[in-house]
């Protein structure tokens, strides 16, 4: 199926059918993006030992923190593309894509000069066993070089989903994925044409990935009606941002970015508790947490999914559709998050083996994912609702919503309970779990309450869409007024 053959209209049809068809793609894709760290964790961590493992594991949250701004603004790519797709207003879209692209595009590269100069300074930060920085050092500067092509990957794939394509974005990380699988062996232990490089080829091979999917989503974007190639046309059209949607943008991303910075910067705060215990702890720890990746995916898939959905249905008028989105994909992700749960207490030292042949690492790792994984239904529970405020383009609420739960609950307990000699490390475990519940509490009462129903970019609040261009929607499909 060609990619423009993929552009869904999440506006009639089965809700449970567009959750499950356009969230798997999403799922794989995040499996995908996750295995490129985590390949290069299982390569390091049996074959370099446990301070080669600590050293790409501490860099895992300072990378997120960097990468942050990206999410948050691509995220409201999404948002703002759904909803004029919703509205059928095609100028509108095309400038959003072009002014995104510009936009995210030079902040990447401005994000990757400041994450390669200051790398040393940002591993000083988090208190970095001094057996693992000169390692840390040397796989955060290089990654940190590629971070413009994160940046962009994360837009180009904002855009697709927007228009209801999540499959293209998994196709191209199938490619960056086997690429990296390849190139990880052969830069760490040195095969022609490479020299051994030890963990600073792990990180190369990451960016060289990271390239190509940009590349190829770049090279395929034409096929979902988005006229952008190499000509001297396409290249005006980047650079004559529009101010209305970069303005837009910010509003709506700045939020999200905020909060999956609060998110990163809570990761760096643990991580430096952490780092008290010493590098074992460090390396079982930044294991477990590539596992709780794996863990937490299908939750933040069917979460896009429900902000796309959301986004297109608000964009036309249509509240009870949103209504039924959340509680099918509340169903859904429960429902998932019982049977990772379940593996994760009963076969944690099954799910760590892959990382390392250390007793210590293998019994912390699995401690975490004990107690961790009590939370992952709370998790899902939140992720469901934060995704439909966020496709109202309210996301806000949600930034303070990461701020209360990580800042007031995760990073102070984790500090006291850990001080405790009877808790230990244990006690950050605790922690991590106990601030998931308490951001599911607060999503849901926000939620509840429907100010975020008011929040929609493409339409007035209470006002039926225009009719659509291509037809998706009836003149009579309006809102449902109950939700007013």
């Amino acid at each position: 199926m060609r990619a423009g053959q993929r552009i869904k209209d999440f506006t009639t049809g089965s809700i449970i059918g567009h959750l499950l068809e356009f969230s798997a793609p999403l799922f794989f894709g995040n499996l995908l993006q996750a295995l490129y760290n985590t390949v290069d964790s299982i390569w390091v961590g049996r074959f370099l030992g446990h301070q080669a493992l600590g050293a790409v594991s501490l860099s895992f949250p300072i990378v997120f923190t960097l990468i942050s701004l990206a999410i948050g603004l691509s995220l409201a790519t999404t948002i703002l593309v759904s909803q004029y797709f919703g509205a059928g207003d095609k100028d509108m879209m095309h400038k959003t894509i072009y002014s995104s692209i510009a936009f995210i595009g030079v902040l990447g590269l401005l994000m990757s000069f400041l994450g390669t100069a200051t790398h040393r300074r940002l591993l000083m930060l988090v208190n970095a066993p001094e057996d693992v920085m000169p390692e840390a050092a040397g796989y955060l500067a290089i990654y940190s070089a590629g971070l413009a092509f994160t940046f962009l990957y994360n837009v180009l794939g904002a855009i697709y989903r927007g228009l209801g394509d999540s499959r293209t974005p998994v196709t191209v990380l199938v490619y960056a994925t086997i690429l990296n699988m390849i190139l990880d062996p052969m830069m760490i232990f040195g095969v022609f044409p490479f020299p051994a490089m030890g963990v600073a080829g792990a990180a190369w091979a990451t960016v060289a990935s990271q390239a190509l999917s940009v590349v190829l989503l770049f090279r395929w974007i034409h096929s979902i009606g988005v006229p952008i190639g190499a000509d001297r046309a396409s290249v005006k059209r980047l650079l004559n941002m529009d101010g209305s949607i970069v303005r837009s943008i910010l509003r709506i991303g700045l939020p999200a970015g905020a909060q999956q910075a609060l998110v990163a910067l809570s990761g760096m705060a643990v991580i430096w508790i952490v780092n008290s215990f010493g590098s074992t702890v460090l390396a079982a720890f930044g294991a477990a947490v590539r596992l709780d990746q794996f863990a937490l995916m299908p939750s933040m898939s069917i979460s896009m999914a429900v902000s796309a959905i959301v986004g297109q249905n608000i964009g036309a008028g249509k509240m009870e559709r949103v209504r039924e989105t959340v509680t099918s994909a509340s169903t859904l992700g429960c429902a998932i998050a019982l049977v990772v749960a379940s593996l994760a207490l009963l076969k944690p030292m099954l799910l760590m083996s892959p990382f390392s042949s250390d007793d210590r690492v293998l019994a912390v790792g699995s401690e975490y994912l004990r107690i961790v994984g009590l939370s992952y239904i709370p998790f899902a529970l939140m992720f469901v609702t934060n995704g439909a405020i966020r496709g109202a383009g309210d996301t806000i609420p949600t930034m303070l919503n990461t701020m209360a739960s990580l800042w007031l609950v995760r990073v102070p307990l984790a500090w006291i309970l850990s001080r405790i000699p009877a808790f230990g490390a244990r006690g950050i475990w605790i922690a991590i779990a106990s601030a998931q519940v308490v951001g599911m509490a607060l999503s849901r009462l926000y939620y509840a309450g429907g100010k975020w129903k008011n929040r929609a970019v493409s339409v007035s609040p209470g006002q039926p869409s225009p009719s659509r261009s291509n037809g998706g929607v009836n003149p009579g499909d309006a809102e449902d007024r109950s939700w007013q």
